[in-house]
C-alpha cells in the first residue's frame, strides 16, 4: 500500500446512506450499527486516549475539537477484528471485476454518469481526467454513492492507532481527521466512513482529505460525504492528476484486442492478460493493485460503452465457472433461496442459502458451490 492511501482490496458491506447537510443522516436515522461496531467500554483504551490528548495538542489541535472531536469516541471492537482478517477474505480477480462490472453495478453507473454528466464533464475539462476513470472509481469505492459508510472515522482510527498495528500511521489519520473538524469541513456526526476510517463518495482516507479534497461546487467547504458527489469526484480526478495523470492516454486495454503495445500483465493466473500504460500506474496511486487498476479501468471503458472482456477463467476451486456459479445462483433464487446479486461470486448470501439448501435435501453442509452442487440443482 501506498503511505497516503489505506485502501481495501474487499468490497465492503453495503450500508444504505442518506444525507444531509454537511455529512450523513444521524445515527437515530439508519439502522443500528452491528454491535461490534459500536463503542465498549475498554479501560486500556480510555488511558490510550488520555494520553493522545496531549500529543495531539502539540501537532495543534485545538481544545474545541478535541473536546468535540473526541466526546463520542469509543473502542470498536470489529474494527480491530476486521483489520486482523482482511487479507484472508481478499477475492480473486474474477470475483472482483465481476462484482464491480455486475449488470446492476453497470446499470446503476450509467445512470450516474447520465444524472451527473455535468459535473463529471467540468471536472474532466478542469483537471484533464477522464469522466468514465472518475465515474469508475466511484462505483468500485461507493457503488456510485450507495455505501458510503457510516461508522464514525474519529473512533475507527483511534481503536486502529490503539490496537497498534501500523500504529503511528492511523494515529496520523486520527490527527487529520479532527484536523478536518477543526476547518470545520464537517460535524463530528457527519464525519463517517468505512471501518477503515475511508471517507465519503470515492473512500478517501482523512490524510488524502487534507492533501487533495476540492470544493468544486463552490459552497465553501469540501464535501465528500452528502448527496451531491461534485466535491468527492473533483477530489479524485485532482488526486490521479497531481500523481501524474496523462489526459488522452488509455489506461490500457486487453492484450491483443486494440493497438496498444508494451508492457502486460496478467492479474490471475489463467485469466485475461491486459496490455497497460503509465495512466495504470497512476491508478495504482489510488491503490496499489493490479486488481484494482484493471478492474476501474475495465469499469470505464464498459462505462463508456465497451463491451465484456473477451478472455475466459479457468474454473475455481471447486471446478466451477463463473457460468456454473451464476446457474447456481439463479437455480437457488428460482427456489426461493436469497442469494444475493447473481453475479457468480460466492458471497456470504450465496453460501447461506447453499447452506439451507443442503440441509433442506440432507447433504453435507458445506457453503460451497461444487459440480456435484450444480447437478443436483440442474
Amino acid at each position: 500500500m501506498t503511505p497516503t492511501r489505506r485502501r481495501l482490496l474487499t468490497l465492503m458491506t453495503a450500508w444504505s446512506l442518506a444525507a444531509c447537510g454537511p455529512g450523513p443522516v444521524p445515527a437515530q436515522d439508519t439502522p443500528a450499527l452491528p454491535a461490534d461496531l459500536r463503542p465498549q467500554a475498554n479501560a486500556a483504551f480510555d488511558a490510550w486516549l488520555s494520553g493522545f490528548r496531549g500529543r495531539a495538542a502539540a501537532r495543534g489541535i485545538s481544545p474545541a475539537a478535541l473536546e468535540a472531536g473526541l466526546a463520542g469516541a469509543g473502542y470498536l471492537p470489529g474494527v480491530v477484528r476486521r483489520d486482523r482478517t482482511q487479507i484472508q477474505t481478499r477475492r480473486s480477480f474474477e470475483d472482483y471485476l465481476s462484482i464491480a462490472t455486475s449488470d446492476a453495478r453497470l446499470a446503476r453507473g450509467r445512470a450516474a454518469l447520465r444524472r451527473h454528466g455535468g459535473t463529471l464533464a467540468a471536472i474532466e475539462a478542469r483537471f484533464g481526467v477522464s469522466r468514465h476513470i472518475v465515474a469508475a472509481i466511484w462505483g468500485v469505492e461507493s457503488a456510485f454513492g450507495e455505501r458510503r459508510g457510516r461508522i464514525p472515522v474519529v473512533s475507527a482510527t483511534a481503536t486502529l492507532a490503539f490496537d497498534g498495528r501500523r500504529g503511528a500511521f492511523w494515529e496520523d489519520q486520527l490527527i487529520a481527521a479532527l484536523r478536518i473538524l477543526q476547518a470545520g469541513e464537517t460535524t463530528p456526526d457527519g464525519l463517517r466512513g468505512s471501518w477503515a476510517g475511508a471517507m465519503g463518495h470515492t473512500q478517501f482516507i482523512p490524510t488524502s482529505y487534507l492533501a487533495h479534497a476540492v470544493d468544486f461546487d463552490g459552497d465553501g467547504r469540501r464535501d465528500v460525504w452528502g448527496d451531491d458527489p461534485a466535491d468527492a469526484l473533483a477530489a479524485t480526478a485532482s488526486y490521479l492528476a497531481r500523481n501524474g495523470w496523462r489526459s488522452g492516454l488509455p489506461w490500457g486495454e486487453e492484450a491483443g484486442t486494440g493497438p496498444l503495445s508494451g508492457r502486460t500483465i496478467r492479474p490471475q493466473a489463467g485469466g485475461p492478460r491486459f496490455t497497460v500504460t503509465r495512466n495504470f500506474d497512476v491508478l495504482k496511486r489510488y491503490n496499489n493493485s493490479d486488481f484494482y487498476a484493471a478492474t476501474v479501468g475495465h469499469l470505464a471503458d464498459r462505462l463508456a460503452g465497451g463491451g465484456p472482456l473477451r478472455g475466459s477463467f479457468p474454473p475455481d476451486a471447486n471446478g466451477l465457472t463463473r457460468a456454473d456459479r451464476i446457474a447456481v445462483q439463479r437455480a437457488l433464487a428460482k427456489r426461493g433461496y436469497e442469494v444475493g446479486p447473481i453475479d457468480g461470486v460466492i458471497g456470504p448470501a450465496s453460501a447461506a442459502a447453499i447452506r439451507d439448501f443442503q440441509a433442506a435435501q440432507g447433504l453435507a453442509v458445506t457453503g460451497q458451490a461444487d459440480r456435484a452442487l450444480l447437478a443436483r440443482l440442474q
